[in-house]
């Protein structure tokens, strides 16, 4: 059938038609700018986007390739949010506002301030512990430590237990440990049933303490195509097909802004930045060095950037490479999804 007959099956049904030089969903000027301005981007390895499930834009740059794993970084803690709610749906545990004493006795019990004890669950899903970080300067030396969780609740308080944002990944390692403790496995496991297996996407063990558990916040490894997989499923409600991998409750809470970090200004729910871009709601899971899983519910689109990691480049031009990417995104591939969507869902119109 030719594209001619093609426009005009879908007119006279009244369907959205589109041009076949471009995806469904996107824009091709701005997509096709998008492209070209990604390539430039020196350590930038992956950049999908999706619309309504379906992938419009897969590219990948310098050696990648889609069977590779990208570190996660600190997007391992959106994953972990997830394995969280699960946990919780599942009654693994009774809910976020369970103190996190109950999970470690056997360091609780030499721990004499008695303000620790009223950390919950929620206080590290939301980086309010008020326990001094382990991240940034203090990183190294948490973890060359020979227990890191009984480094992580022997820092001094310098905040109260919901106070104000403290990014720090021994928060969100506790939550790890807290997840060993009571599903009776492993992290590791316990994503591989309960996350990837629903998915249908793989996993592989990654990073462990000393005690054996799995690095929690950090240094998970997911394919793009994977990462994908898990802004869609929270695009979806919690939803993959017609099973219900994660409730729709967790997704709710766990997207509504908990608090803010003083140092972006952006707002954090439970593992989640929130913010606009391009004058759109944008929830994201971001990791050091420039990985990302974006979701924008309003266009029914979810992205998944990889880069590669610097860890000796100076935070000026880290901070650089950040700024391009949300320069990307807001002047060319938001605004490609935008005015791509309005024209797939607008019937085509005949010259009179």
């Amino acid at each position: 059938m030719t594209l001619a007959l093609l426009l005009l099956v879908a007119l006279s049904l009244d369907l959205p038609a589109f041009a076949a030089d471009r995806p469904p969903g996107l824009e091709s000027t701005l997509h096709a700018r998008a492209k070209e301005r990604a390539a430039q981007l020196p350590r930038l390895r992956s950049l999908l986007v999706s619309v309504d499930g379906k992938i419009v834009s897969e590219q990948y740059y310098r050696e990648a390739k889609p069977s590779y794993w990208a570190n996660l970084k600190s997007v391992s803690k959106s994953v972990l949010s997830i394995l969280v709610g699960i946990a919780i749906d599942k009654g693994h545990i009774k809910g976020v506002k369970v103190t996190i004493d109950r999970f470690f006795p056997e360091h609780f019990g030499q721990i004499s301030d008695p303000v620790k004890k009223k950390i919950t669950i929620e206080d590290l899903l939301t980086m309010r512990s008020g326990m001094e970080t382990t991240s940034r300067r203090n990183y190294g030396r948490w973890v060359q430590s020979p227990n890191w969780v009984r480094h992580v609740l022997t820092r001094p308080m310098v905040d109260l237990p919901g106070g104000r944002m403290i990014y720090s990944t021994g928060n969100s390692h506790l939550l790890s440990a807290i997840l060993t403790k009571s599903t009776g496995m492993s992290t590791f496991e316990f994503a591989r049933r309960n996350l990837a297996e629903p998915l249908g996407i793989s996993i592989r063990p990654w990073l462990r303490d000393p005690q054996g558990i799995y690095f929690g916040g950090n240094e998970m490894h997911f394919t793009p195509r994977a990462m994908l997989k898990i802004g869609e499923l929270y695009l979806n409600r919690g939803r993959v097909g017609g099973k219900q991998v994660v409730s729709e409750g967790w997704v709710r809470e766990s997207l509504m802004p908990r608090t803010q970090s003083r140092w972006s200004g952006r707002d954090y729910g439970y593992g989640w930045w929130m913010g606009s871009i391009a004058d759109h709601q944008a929830y994201y899971g971001y990791g050091h060095g420039g990985q990302f899983i974006f979701i924008l519910p309003d266009l029914k689109l979810t992205a998944v950037i990889t880069s590669a990691t610097a860890p000796r480049q100076k935070r000026r031009e880290r901070r650089m490479y950040r700024w391009a990417i949300q320069d990307l995104l807001e002047h060319d591939l938001i605004p490609a999804a935008a005015n791509g969507s309005a024209r797939f869902r607008q019937p085509m119109k005949t010259e009179n």
